[in-house]
């Protein structure tokens, strides 16, 4: 899904569908006439449902609010042609709800609860973190528990991760410089790392598969990659752009890749193998080897695979906005940049059968 931002036109959400055995992108487009799309997070429980932060203006101020929608059935299963005259069939997302923030602020990002049955969603506006209920098939948005970040001068979340983790009851959030996580059930803060980044922290995500492991990007050009454990230091930090870092995403099945996105035009896709699930590779069990294979499998383990980065992608000639793995394909990711440039790659086959095999 990729949200527009026009001052003078209709905002639309393009349905992008790409059919990978053919190569060929189809593109559907719904109308979200409400402002200009700063996030877009797609339910994890229903494949039509989807919620948008969007600029609306009132009063001559702009204020950024939240809403929850539902897209027309027909592009729900994924597998729709594109029609020949894509600008005659235009649709309208339906609205559901919107989450009321007059009183808390501008949002800053919508969360839905991961592995969720699509109920449950964290919305941060100013210094607000708010968990909201969806009822009556998300027609109603009720204000469950929410938690305000106290201290000195305007604090004002940038962006925040619900974990997979700890059975759903934590999320992380970036204000500034710091990052804190938060636990869901008290709404309190259990641990904080200040100056996680010299410059604005720009985003998060949490490694699928390890549970302590967060990984931070930010405007100081880094990757970092914290044990919420420990947080005095970073487990490992990736300097491989030259300007502010976006975003950055783990693999949902393969967490030693990790993808980044810049505002100096590149995504880079690291192997960042020795903070992984699997640091020595892909574990073989010792009834499948035959004694010859044995000696060697004991010459081969004993070492863990190295951190790299694996390929930098420059196809993009503006600042990369947004990066993001498929969800339905662990190879398959795309981009896009401020030109409005949606690159799809693949992982280098080389590497793909180097992880499986």
């Amino acid at each position: 899904m990729v949200g527009t931002q026009s001052l003078r036109y209709d905002n639309q959400i393009h349905i992008i569908d790409f059919d990978d055995e053919n190569n060929i992108i189809n593109k559907n487009v719904l109308l979200h006439q409400v402002g200009e799309i700063w996030h877009i997070s797609a339910s994890p429980a229903d494949k039509g449902v989807l919620a948008t932060c969007y600029n609306k203006t009132s009063d001559s101020k702009v204020v950024t609010c939240a809403a929850v929608w539902r897209m027309p059935k027909e592009l729900e299963s994924g597998s729709h042609e594109s029609p020949d005259d894509s600008s005659s069939n235009t649709q309208t997302l339906e609205l559901l709800c919107h989450l009321d923030n007059t009183a808390h602020g501008n949002m800053a990002c919508v969360m839905w609860e991961p592995m969720g049955d699509g109920k449950k969603i964290i919305s941060l506006a100013d210094n607000n973190i708010l968990l909201w209920d969806l009822q009556e098939s998300s027609a109603k948005a009720v204000l469950s528990s929410s938690a305000a970040l106290e201290g000195k001068g305007q604090l004002r979340f940038t962006s925040g991760r619900w974990s997979p983790h700890h059975n759903c009851t934590q999320i992380a959030t970036a204000n500034d410089t710091t990052v804190r996580g938060w636990d869901t059930r008290s709404m309190r803060q259990i641990y904080s790392i200040e100056n996680a980044h010299g410059q604005l922290v720009r985003d998060l995500d949490f490694n699928p598969n390890k549970q302590y492991y967060l990984a931070s990007c930010g405007d100081d050009c880094k990757v970092k990659f914290w044990d919420t454990r420990n947080v005095t230091e970073p487990v490992k930090t990736l300097e491989e752009h030259s300007h502010w870092v976006w975003n950055v995403r783990y693999n949902h099945s393969h967490d030693q890749l990790i993808l980044t996105g810049s505002s100096d035009s590149r995504v880079i896709l690291s192997n960042m193998v020795s903070i992984s699930s699997e640091p020595f590779g892909h574990m073989v069990d010792d009834d499948e080897l035959s004694d010859q294979e044995e000696q060697h499998q004991e010459e081969k383990v004993k070492e863990p695979l190295q951190d790299s980065v694996i390929a930098t992608y420059e196809e993009h000639e503006d600042s990369v906005y947004a990066v993001e793995w498929s969800s339905a394909d662990p190879w398959l990711f795309a981009s896009l940049s401020y030109d409005g440039r949606l690159v799809i790659n693949r992982v280098p086959r080389a590497l793909k059968y180097h992880i499986l095999l």
